[in-house]
C-alpha cells in the first residue's frame, strides 16, 4: 500500500459506548489521541462516530432504547450535543478544531447534496480541521432503523477519495465462520473486498452490538474500494490500533481495493442508495451494455417503472429483474414510455423534439452486475 495521505476512521457503537452506560470517556480520548497524531503529522483524517442514541438514552434516564422513532430521534438529538462535546475537548488539547458533519444516506441521491457535501469535507480538511461525521439521526427515518455507520464512513471515503478506511469493532476481523461455533476458523487477513466469498464468511461470522454486523462492514468496504480506498476492520480496543494499521501493521482484516478508482461522477451513480426508477433491458441490450461500453439506446428498453424526472438515477434490469446497471435518464417517465422500443431517429416524431439520441449516455451510467 502507498503512502497514506487521507484516512476515515469509523467507530461502531458496541466500542464506544460504555457497557450502554453513555460514552467511554477513556477510549474517546485514546483514539483521539492517535487521530490527532495523524493530523499533525500532515494526514487528513475523517471521523465517522456512532454513540449519539446511546449518550442521549444516558442523559434522557432511559434505561432501554426506545422503539418509537420519534424518541429515537429525540434522543439522538441530545445525545449528538455529548458526543461532539467529547471529540472536540479531546482534540482541543492537540490544538487541533473539530467540525460536526451529519449527513444521511439522502446525500447520495441528489447530485448537487452530494457535491456539496463533498466540497465542505475537502474544505474542512485543507483547513486542518477533524470533521465529526455522523447519520443526521434527527430526521432520518429509514436510516435510523435500518441504517448503519459502516455505510456512511464507506460514503465519506468515496466523497474525499480516502488511502484507507479503519472501521472500529469489538471484534477481531473477520473469520470463515464464527469462532465461537467453530474452533477450527480460520481468521482471515487478507482478502480482495469484492471476492463473493466474504459475504458468505461475514454471514456466519459473529456479529456486533451495534445495527450493523459483519456483513455491512463487507459492504462497506466494496464501496469505499470504488473510489479506490482499502478497508481495514479491527479491534478498536488494540493499544494504538489506529497508529499501527496506518504504519502497515497487519492488525485485523485488510481489504484491498482491487479496481482501479472510479470517476467521481461514477463513484455517486455506483453508491446510490435509492432509484428513481427502473428500465427493463430486452437480452440484447443487456448484452452491449455489459460488452461494449456503449449507451443506453431507447430499442433495447422494454418496459418502463416508476415514475421519474430527467436526470434522476434509474435502474436497468435485466428480465428476471436483476439490476445490471443504473445511470442519469435524460428523459422523464411519461416520455420515456413513448419511445421506448424504438429507434434514436424515431424520438423526435414521437415526442415532437430530440434532446439526446440515447436514454442514458455511457458516461452517465455505472455496471452493477
Amino acid at each position: 500500500m502507498s503512502k497514506i495521505k487521507r484516512v476515515v476512521v469509523k467507530i461502531g457503537s458496541a466500542l464506544i459506548t460504555n457497557g450502554g452506560r453513555g460514552l467511554d470517556h477513556q477510549a474517546i480520548t485514546e483514539w483521539a489521541d492517535q487521530m490527532a497524531q495523524l493530523r499533525l503529522s500532515g494526514i487528513d483524517v475523517v471521523l465517522v462516530s456512532s454513540g449519539a442514541v446511546a449518550e442521549g438514552m444516558t442523559r434522557l434516564g432511559l434505561a432501554n432504547r426506545p422503539k418509537s422513532i420519534h424518541e429515537l430521534q429525540a434522543s439522538a438529538a441530545v445525545g449528538q450535543m455529548g458526543l461532539v462535546q467529547a471529540y472536540e475537548s479531546c482534540f482541543q488539547k492537540h490544538g487541533i478544531h473539530t467540525a460536526q458533519v451529519l449527513l444521511t444516506h439522502g446525500e447520495h441521491a441528489n447530485r448537487q447534496r452530494y457535491l456539496n457535501s463533498r466540497s465542505t469535507l475537502r474544505t474542512l480538511l485543507k483547513f486542518g480541521v477533524v470533521p465529526v461525521v455522523n447519520e443526521n439521526d434527527t430526521v432520518a427515518t429509514d436510516e435510523i432503523r435500518f441504517g448503519d455507520n459502516d455505510t456512511l464512513g464507506a460514503l465519506a471515503a468515496n466523497l474525499i477519495e480516502a488511502d484507507l478506511l479503519i472501521i472500529l469493532t469489538d471484534q477481531q476481523g473477520l473469520f470463515d465462520s464464527n469462532p465461537d461455533e467453530n474452533p477450527n476458523a480460520n481468521f482471515i487477513h487478507k482478502a480482495d473486498a469484492d471476492d463473493e466469498m466474504l459475504m458468505d464468511f461475514a454471514g456466519s461470522s459473529k456479529g456486533t452490538l451495534g445495527q450493523g454486523g459483519m456483513q455491512t462492514k463487507i459492504i462497506a468496504a466494496q464501496k469505499a474500494s470504488r473510489s479506490g480506498t482499502h478497508t481495514v476492520i479491527a479491534f478498536g480496543r488494540e493499544e494504538d490500533v489506529i497508529k499501527r494499521v496506518v504504519k502497515g501493521e497487519q492488525l485485523g482484516t485488510f481489504l484491498t481495493a482491487a479496481k482501479g478508482q472510479m470517476a467521481a461522477r461514477k463513484q455517486w451513480l455506483a453508491g446510490h442508495m435509492r432509484c428513481a426508477g427502473e428500465l427493463v433491458l430486452d437480452d440484447g441490450a443487456v448484452r452491449v451494455l455489459q460488452n461494449s461500453g456503449a449507451s443506453l439506446l431507447a430499442i433495447g428498453v422494454k418496459a418502463v417503472k416508476g415514475e421519474f424526472k430527467r436526470g434522476e438515477v434509474v435502474a436497468c434490469v435485466n428480465s428476471t429483474g436483476s439490476e445490471v446497471a443504473r445511470g442519469l435518464i435524460n428523459y422523464p417517465s411519461d416520455e420515456a414510455r413513448k419511445i421506448i422500443g424504438h429507434t434514436s431517429k424515431q424520438i423526435s416524431e414521437l415526442l415532437g423534439y430530440i434532446d439526446d439520441e440515447e436514454l442514458v449516455h455511457r458516461d452517465n451510467l455505472i455496471l452493477i452486475a
